[in-house]
């Protein structure tokens, strides 16, 4: 509890020395400053969009009396002015704020130039070289950086004075340049399509502070568009017209009168695309819609004619692979093997355990005598590895595969420019969302074949769309779906709970006893309950019993992004629990890194070849450059400390950026507050991710919610009924 003080506002004027604490979400800060006639240092409270040790403040508040902390100086306005004291001057440059200049370089630039070390930057840069151990490149990286913070600290101010967050104004900056300022007035609304990290929310605020009326045309047309890229992000391709109306209306707080011809114009900029699901008027973002019917078109296309390795005694082919294999397959992987060697499109669905990889494998035997050419692909970079592990062919992530090109931000291979091959192998299809299947398909050639692999009953892509089961669904393409589990898959309790999952079975609980098993319930009645057992067993127990590496070979899985549950506040806690002394530390958008810590990359990054879901682990941080080094697989990248917003902690993650990944242990946190989530295909996915160990800490009537909870979990798509169209025709 806080007592307020009766003192009139005051003002406050004195140097940084610490930043405790800084959200640059919405600039909140907790400063340690040192303030003339106060002995002590001073914990000013305030509002900043940057702020760095070293600056100077001037701030007008008041003073309270906080019974935890103590006697504080709450702000009401802050104001951050350039150091101007040399300790000062050090302080900032020493804090990583401007790349190539880190503590060591800050030191000597200050005992050479003094309190003009500013404008010797500024405008004398050649004056730099004269400082020891500064050449020509570094002198670049300092003036480079020197202007871009400058540029970067007025897009701050004019964001700032508009009431808006300025964590985003590195990515304004690189995305628009000099022309930021110009380009965000004239439309705000840009910023969400445009910028990552900033929703249409913000952008909004942001229109409305520089007097863009709430009924105007180009906030109707942003909200409609914004109302269909939040439901492309829960998995829809299209929206009924009907209900984008009533949504956008809702959202903007204005009359459908003015979102009708709002949508009007926005087809007219084919921007969205108008047309009929089911004889229902339904809306498209124009790439979805474009995906979707190149997708049906290459489907048919390479339906037509016999694979290039057809042969009308294909049937001889079975006891000669398993004489090679020394396999005996069981009548439905031959089967399933037969449709593969006689179509030119199929699918082999199935989940663990049932033989898909013996199925696979003695497809490639056969095609590799016949010397055919293929490629194999998957979404991720661990399902990549997964597929060349268990085939001993070379997998590529299909971005690799595809080759993109950053200078014209597209992939080499395409439509006219094919993949030379005779077959191509897509695992893990499930994953694959309408946008990305569509770039897979325009790189194979007519000729050629396709076999998909996945498990129609795992989640569908995070990205929109249901590809997989859209083309199951279809009846159009030849699938054979694998429903035996093998003797051997038999004697995993996670092979045999998977499928009772799936069946709607409540799976079998291990009780904790001498003999070790894969698979563990561990009830808890309470969140705080499973909370402490989580964290408990993650860093302890699993470890000690299983001989398992906590960070390496762990993975906490949770349905939720958010709460205390949820993947970023487990993240804090497991940081702080399985990484306590990695140092050095940098606190970049909301989060803390160290080195040691496993991380995510959060989004498709071509420039650097990594892409959304990979996993990597901090090796590095070097203070003086600004530069992070994160090792993926024994590949190891760089970021700039202002490219941190691309990666999250990764001790836990949802169980959504699991797909495609396998662990040695996960661990999954079941509660009753995940209700919204628990779905049967949700935790079916979180439970198949686990190789050698599969721990649920929950309640048992969570995990009883998410074993009976069936939706539908119907996506609007228009896929199925183009493929029976085209199979009519």
């Amino acid at each position: 509890m806080k007592s307020k003080s009766k003192q009139a506002t005051e003002r406050l004027g004195g140097a940084v020395e610490r930043v405790t604490f800084h959200n640059p979400e919405n600039g909140f800060c907790v400063l340690r400053v040192t303030v003339r006639g106060h002995r002590d240092v001073v914990t000013v409270l305030g509002s900043a969009p940057s702020i760095t040790a070293g600056e100077h403040i001037e701030c007008t508040g008041q003073w309270v009396n906080d019974r935890t902390h103590g006697l504080q100086f709450k702000t009401e306005l802050l104001k951050v002015i350039p150091p101007s004291t040399l300790e000062g001057i050090e302080k900032y440059l020493g804090s990583g704020m401007v790349k190539g200049i880190g503590p060591h370089f800050a030191k000597k630039l200050v005992k050479a130039f003094g309190e003009a070390v500013f404008d010797v930057i500024e405008k004398q840069p050649k004056k730099l070289m004269t400082v020891e151990g500064i050449g020509k490149k570094r002198r670049m990286v300092i003036t480079a950086a020197w202007a871009e913070q400058k540029m970067i600290r007025e897009i701050m101010v004019f964001l700032q004075s508009h009431g808006i967050g300025t964590a985003r104004a590195v990515r304004i900056y690189k995305t628009y340049g000099d022309a930021s300022i110009v380009k965000v007035s004239e439309n705000p609304y840009r910023l969400a399509l445009d910028i990552h990290g900033i929703g249409f929310k913000t952008a909004d605020q942001l229109a409305q502070k520089l007097g863009i009326a709430p009924d105007s045309m180009i906030r109707a047309q942003a909200g409609v568009r914004h109302v269909l890229q939040e439901l492309s992000g829960q998995g829809h391709c299209a929206a009924k017209h009907e209900e984008l109306v009533e949504a956008a209306s809702k959202l903007l707080e204005i009359s459908p009168d003015i979102i009708t011809p709002a949508i009007a114009a926005e087809v007219a900029e084919k921007n969205l695309i108008s047309e009929a699901i089911n004889n229902e008027p339904c809306l498209f973002l124009s790439p979805l819609y474009h995906a979707e019917v190149n997708i049906s078109e290459r489907m048919r296309k390479l339906l037509k004619g016999q694979p290039a390795w057809f042969d009308p005694k294909l049937e001889n082919a079975i006891p000669w692979v398993e004489k090679k294999t020394g396999l005996q397959l069981s009548e439905s992987q031959k089967k399933a093997v037969l449709l593969a060697l006689q179509s030119k499109v199929m699918i082999i669905t199935g989940g663990p355990g049932v033989g898909k990889t013996t199925v696979i494998n003695s497809i490639l035997k056969i095609l590799r005598a016949k010397q055919m050419r293929m490629a194999l692909c998957a979404p991720t970079g661990r399902a990549a590895k997964r597929l060349f592990e268990s085939t001993g062919i070379q997998a590529k992530t299909i971005h690799r595969l595809l080759e993109f090109d950053p200078k014209k931000y597209g992939f080499k291979h395409n439509a006219d420019n094919p993949l030379d091959i005779d077959l191509l192998v897509i695992d893990e299809t499930s994953m694959v969302d309408v946008v990305l299947m569509n770039q897979l398909l325009k790189a194979v050639p007519d000729k050629a074949a396709v076999l998909l692999v996945g498990d129609v009953d795992q989640l569908p892509s995070v990205g929109p769309g249901a590809v997989l089961s859209n083309l199951i669904e279809s009846s159009v393409i030849p699938t054979a779906r694998l429903t035996e589990i093998f003797r051997q898959a038999a004697s995993s309790q996670i092979i045999v709970n998977a499928h009772r999952i799936n069946q709607g079975h409540m799976p079998f609980k291990s009780e904790a006893s001498d003999t070790l098993t894969d698979f563990y319930f561990v009830p808890a009645e309470t969140p705080e309950e499973i909370h402490a057992k989580l964290l408990q067993m993650v860093a302890e127990r699993i470890p000690q019993r299983f001989k398992l590496h906590p960070v390496d070979d762990i993975q906490v899985l949770t349905p939720m992004n958010k709460a205390g549950l949820g993947a970023r506040s487990l993240n804090i806690d497991l940081q702080a629990r399985l990484n306590p002394k990695g140092a050095p530390k940098i606190e970049r958008y909301g989060s803390t890194f160290s080195v040691g810590d496993k991380v995510l990359q959060i989004i498709n990054n071509y420039d650097k070849d990594v892409f959304n879901g990979d996993i990597g682990k901090i090796k590095a941080m070097n203070m003086e450059e600004s530069l992070v080094s994160i090792d993926y697989d024994g590949r190891e990248v760089m970021y700039d400390f202002n490219e941190l917003d691309e990666i999250a902690l990764a001790y836990a993650a949802t169980i959504h950026k699991s797909q495609g990944s396998e662990y040695p242990a996960v661990v999954i946190p079941l509660a009753t507050q995940h209700f919204t989530l628990l779905e049967r295909n949700l935790l079916y996915t979180g439970v198949t991710r686990g190789k050698k160990l599969v721990v649920i800490v929950g309640q048992p009537k969570a995990l009883a919610m998410a074993v009976k909870n069936k939706r539908s979990d119907h996506r609007l798509t228009k896929l199925v009924e183009r493929l029976c169209t085209y199979e009519k025709n």
